[in-house]
């Protein structure tokens, strides 16, 4: 593991894009927190992180001047930002880490609708839809559960906290970022 406590020297390689992205990737499979928080506090310097409010999107430029942004290194640059050490390699070499067997959402209205959550904790799924924009907050949209045991009853605890019998496998969801959960109880 890479660890921060060994330098305080500038941070070298990200004025390149190919060595700056491939540098983020693996800071985030390998680095400590220290070390990556260092690492990307210096890429913003190189990478030009840009909101783009009305599209939704967040994207790096990379300092090359094009009119859309490069999705390759973009996600690989992200992957590095989102992941902890050990997240890559138990994706490609843990065989009992469930790959969509477990509770998934499909159908997403993307890009109109982003889902900020989407985590099954072993007994409930959580969910948050935030919109691409502010003309989508507060309006509805419809999302699939797969995944989920047939053998279990199935509920919709709303932000408000009602709780609903989950009678199909289709949900409508509000678009404006709050928490709703399916819980799944195994029948008697």
């Amino acid at each position: 593991m890479l660890t921060g406590a060994a330098g305080g020297g500038p941070v070298g390689g990200l004025d390149n894009p190919v060595l700056g992205v491939m540098l983020v990737q693996l800071a985030g499979e390998f680095a400590d927190e220290t070390t990556k928080a260092r690492i990307w506090a210096a890429a913003d310097e190189h990478f030009e992180p840009t909101w783009d409010f009305d599209r939704g999107e967040f994207t790096l430029g990379f300092g090359l001047g094009e009119d859309h942004p490069r999705g390759q290194w973009n996600a690989r640059a992200m992957a590095g930002w989102v992941c902890g050490p050990g997240a890559w390699s138990d994706v490609c070499n843990r065989p009992d880490l469930a790959k969509f067997d477990e509770p998934t959402v499909v159908g997403v209205d993307f890009p109109r609708v982003a889902m900020r959550e989407a985590r099954w904790d072993g007994a409930a799924l959580h969910l948050s839809a935030t919109p691409q924009n502010a003309s989508v907050r507060g309006t509805r949209t419809f999302v699939r559960i797969v995944g989920l045991d047939p053998a279990s009853t199935s509920t919709l605890v709303r932000p408000d906290g009602e709780v609903r019998p989950l009678a199909s496998d289709t949900i409508e969801l509000v678009v404006d970022g709050s928490d709703w959960r399916i819980e799944q109880m195994v029948r008697p």
